[in-house]
């Protein structure tokens, strides 16, 4: 038996801030985007116009059903943690279980990056800075685990990145969101200066940005696969948001409205810096970190550091956000028995679970090197395989409790539901069946992460069962 009786109702809790609508889509920006920052690749893959065509058509069948189901079932079911409790309640404790755990692992991968994009940006700016260009120390290995160098590009993603946004995330949801706020228009400035220089270019050296549609000798079929995973990326995390639903303000009305908005903002803080950028006609070489060069091609060297501060803004956006809403499924898990009582304390300042925030932080510390940066495609393949089981859960719910209130709903009925997923399955397929057909290690790690995840559940559910025993006894 794989499933165990689980509580409809999760604990009453009393948070001590929450987040309104404008900061709302600050944070929902951030959980997703952070702006144009890791665009580039998409680029070089696909050409110009098949590039363009994905940041277009990518959100309408990959984004826009994600907010969609995220406002139905974050209105219906408002309570923290989200979607760990949306597979809960359709599927039961083991459903739950892995949807939360394979977000976690994910979250291991996604927030090693911003820590080394910050440190990545400032290098432009400080050259010691750079990875490798400065070692302190090695921390010998043992076993399988290799040895850990620590040099200054991981002491500064740690220093100013790691820590004080850990601390920030103490203080609660609405410090959050409203210095990702500021974070916003200090990480889309740049982008906007970028394009003011860009795009008037494009007319004076007569540049076609959407030409050639794929790089030489490319299908325009291949062109959009080479692009899939990457623009996947840059387009996934709105139903992060969800776990902290709690914390938001009227999130039956704030959180599709929310969600919409932010999905407008991203497109938007996608595409005209991309069109400002093929001004500068070297796309077929350009790479992870490269808005920058670009910048100082088109601008001169203060856009270059104007785009290398703003990455760094970004970044703090990015990690901030994340930490906020990935600290909270190790916190219900706790509350659900899955893993320590520990991980349920709250600060009793702020209200916030203190202790998943700061044990979420030392693990994304310790992983935060470049080798953790190369695994983006087995991050996306992860995200896709939790926003199938999400999406499930949507269906098995409108089955299973079709009285349940739904302030929002997915308009259309069954018809509107079938038109909103099956665009959503069939790319996610198209992305998988591309990783299965390359091989390597995306595949194995993403299998390796599916065994982990149902494996450790049988210890774990025991453990959860002593505990739970333990308690009533007590």
């Amino acid at each position: 038996m794989l499933t165990a009786p689980v509580s409809v109702d999760p604990p009453a809790r009393t948070f001590r801030s929450k987040v309104r609508l404008m900061p709302l889509v600050a944070l929902i920006f951030f959980s997703v985007s952070g702006g144009a920052y890791g665009l580039e690749p998409l680029f070089s893959a696909s050409g110009p116009g098949a590039a363009m065509l994905l940041l277009f058509l990518t959100p309408l069948i990959y984004s826009v059903p994600v907010a969609l189901f995220t406002s139905e079932l974050s209105s219906a079911i408002p309570v923290e943690g989200g979607y760990y409790q949306w597979v809960k309640r359709a599927f039961g404790a083991f459903g739950g279980f892995q949807v939360g755990m394979l977000s976690w692992l994910t979250s291991l991968v996604d927030m090693a990056l911003y820590p080394v994009m910050f440190a990545d940006y400032l290098a432009n700016l400080l050259p010691s800075a750079a990875d490798g260009k400065t070692e302190l120390f090695t921390v010998p290995g043992f076993g399988p685990i290799g040895s850990f160098v620590v040099d200054v590009h991981w002491v500064v993603g740690v220093v100013c990145v790691v820590v004080p946004l850990t601390l920030l995330n103490i203080r609660g949801v609405k410090s959050v969101g409203d210095s990702s706020l500021v974070f916003t228009v200090l990480a889309i400035a740049p982008f906007v200066l970028l394009a003011a220089w860009g795009i008037p270019q494009l007319f004076t050296h007569h540049v076609n940005p959407v030409a050639p549609f794929t790089p030489p000798h490319t299908s325009p079929l291949s062109a959009l696969g080479a692009g899939l995973l990457v623009v996947m990326w840059n387009y996934n995390g709105f139903d992060s948001i969800s776990t902290v639903t709690e914390e938001i303000d009227n999130p039956r009305k704030n959180l599709p409205k929310a969600l919409f908005l932010a999905i407008a903002l991203i497109i938007a803080a996608y595409v005209i810096p991309a069109l400002g950028a093929m001004a500068d006609g070297g796309w077929s070489k350009w790479g992870d970190g490269d808005f920058a060069a670009i910048a100082g091609h088109l601008g001169g060297a203060w856009l270059m550091w104007a785009v290398s501060i703003g990455g760094m803004f970004s970044a703090w956006g990015l990690y901030s956000s994340l930490l906020m809403s990935n600290s909270r499924i190790p916190f219900v898990m706790a509350e659900d028995g899955w893993i320590p009582r520990r991980f349920v304390r709250t600060s009793p300042k702020y209200g916030t679970p203190v202790v998943a925030i700061v044990v979420c932080s030392v693990f994304y510390a310790l992983f935060c090197n470049d080798s953790f940066s190369n695994l983006l495609n087995f991050d996306v393949i992860l995200t896709n395989i939790t926003l199938l089981m999400e999406l499930a859960a949507l269906i098995a719910l409108r089955v299973k409790e079709p009285d349940l209130p739904r302030p929002y709903r997915i308009p259309g009925g069954a018809l509107g539901l079938t038109v909103m997923s099956v665009p959503l399955v069939a790319v996610i397929g198209w992305a998988a069946w591309n990783v299965v057909r390359q091989g390597g290690a995306t595949l194995t790690h993403t299998v390796y992460a599916i065994v982990f995840s149902v494996v450790v559940y049988f210890p774990l559910r025991w453990y959860r069962a002593r505990g739970a025993r333990a308690r009533v006894s007590a």
